[in-house]
């Protein structure tokens, strides 16, 4: 089993054999991006799009597509993942409704760029199938449809029963299944490759290897140089923490993956997925998986959630425990995998603000501005943020700067020890109800309500 190596997305294409060069000394720009994934990349995109002579500068600390971006579950979803009532007590419902049609019409908007641009991504258009396997997690299921009915998301959503499942897929004791219609899958790494090919293209610089210390209005300050720019963009998600004076502004929240070698026709015959579904449980510590291009499974969960003090990963190697949970639920919904090995494990950071819920904002005397915050749907979320952050940096108003997500301003998470023993207690509460839910098979757990409020996850 290959551990790290920052994704198995990556052994799939191969990590950059060179590297871009990093900044040579002090430099200037119309606009400087700090952070070269999906949102800055888009950002990039949009804005040269807008203005073909702009001086874009990218400032990545790794290489493009290091982060988030190059190591999630290829989820390409259009979806409204956050709380819809924070957002509309602060605006109204109808800016809430309009967002969430902008953002199903992403998965479209990145394929259709993907086909202009020559990207191969693996892109393949599916649905998410969310699986429930006891009372408890059907009874959550069907609230869960009936939310997103009422949130704009209803010619989108729809119950299978178990026999509708089972014409699709194998999943042992089913008992109903929510699909939501107007996804992707992609292979993550060749997308935003194949983005920052596309940008360079458009006349963007990217600059690799290159860290940022600081930065405020007018400048940023790197280990090999200074950038002076009008307009700064911190496009950093779960890796914002390591910014001077940005340590508690988002959390980075662990999430790690498995994939497993490819499985031979004969085993896929007995599980079937032959749509490719995008598939979830309806656990409240949940899971999600992913047929690949070449017939691996994927499987991706929360493992140790978070690491004190706002720590990173090493180059995306999870823990022992983590790698042995991740198996199980593999084990657990796809048995016929069980006879063949692990290829690779791996794991990666999303940025969650205190109240999470994403924003995309731009402080017009200042110049600074920001995008992230995606808890984990960052794939197709980052695409509307970068046509988001793009009009708000060329001074445009448009639908698109007037969602409910644009300059929300959220209070900081608590100092150590405290956050670390809050997300600690909100997994190990899930962990807890999900147990109790399998053993009991009952209502759903108070216990995952109680670990949601800890943390005003909900």
């Amino acid at each position: 089993m290959k551990i790290g190596d920052v994704s198995f997305w990556y052994a799939d294409i191969g990590l950059p054999e060179t590297r871009r060069p990093a900044l040579q000394g002090d430099t200037t720009a119309d606009v400087a991006i700090i952070g070269a994934g999906f949102t800055g990349l888009w950002t990039a995109w949009y804005l040269l799009q807008e203005k073909p002579d702009l001086k874009v500068l990218l400032i990545e600390k790794e290489f493009a597509g290091f982060g988030a971006s190059g190591r999630n579950g290829g989820w390409c979803m259009g979806t409204f993942a956050w709380n819809h009532e924070r957002y509309a007590a602060a605006t109204s419902r109808a800016a809430v409704l309009e967002m969430v049609k902008d953002l199903e019409g992403t998965v479209a908007e990145i394929t259709a760029v993907c086909a202009a641009e020559g990207i191969d991504a693996d892109i393949l258009p599916s649905e998410e199938m969310m699986v429930a396997t006891n009372p408890a997690q059907l009874q959550r299921m069907q609230e869960e449809i009936a939310h997103r009915r009422h949130w704009g998301d209803g010619h989108r959503v729809r119950e299978l029963s178990p026999a509708e499942v089972a014409q699709r897929i194998s999943v042992p004791g089913v008992l109903g299944a929510m699909v939501v219609s107007g996804m992707a899958r992609v292979q993550p790494a060749k997308l935003v490759r194949g983005l920052a090919q596309a940008v360079e293209r458009r006349g963007a610089r990217i600059v690799e290897g290159t860290e940022v210390v600081s930065y405020d209005k007018g400048q940023v300050v790197t280990t090999k140089g200074t950038v002076t720019a009008p307009i700064i963009l911190r496009c950093t998600e779960g890796f914002t923490a390591g910014i001077e004076g940005h340590k508690r502004d988002w959390v980075p929240l662990n999430s790690a993956q498995i994939a497993t070698v490819p499985l031979p026709p004969e085993a896929w015959a007995r599980i079937g997925w032959d749509g490719h579904e995008l598939i979830g449980d309806m656990k409240n510590a949940y899971c999600y998986c992913q047929r690949t291009r070449e017939g691996r499974i994927t499987v991706g969960a929360r493992g140790v959630p978070y690491k004190f003090g706002s720590k990173m990963d090493a180059n995306g190697a999870p823990d022992a425990e983590t790698i042995a949970r991740l198996t199980a639920v593999l084990h657990e919904h796809f048995p016929e995998a069980a006879k063949y090995p692990i290829d690779h494990a791996w794991c990666g950071v999303i940025g969650v603000p205190r109240d999470w819920c994403a924003t995309v904002g731009l402080d017009r005397d200042t110049g600074l501005g920001w995008a992230g915050g995606y808890v984990g749907v960052g794939v197709s979320t980052s695409n509307l943020a970068g046509r988001t952050l793009a009009d708000l940096a060329l001074g445009r108003d448009t639908a698109l700067t007037r969602h409910p997500w644009v300059n929300r301003r959220v209070r900081q998470w608590e100092p150590e020890p405290f956050r670390w023993l809050g997300i600690h207690m909100m997994y190990q509460l899930f962990g807890i109800a999900d147990r109790r839910e399998a053993r009991l098979r009952g209502k759903p757990s108070r216990l995952a309500a109680f670990g949601n409020w800890i943390t005003g996850r909900h």
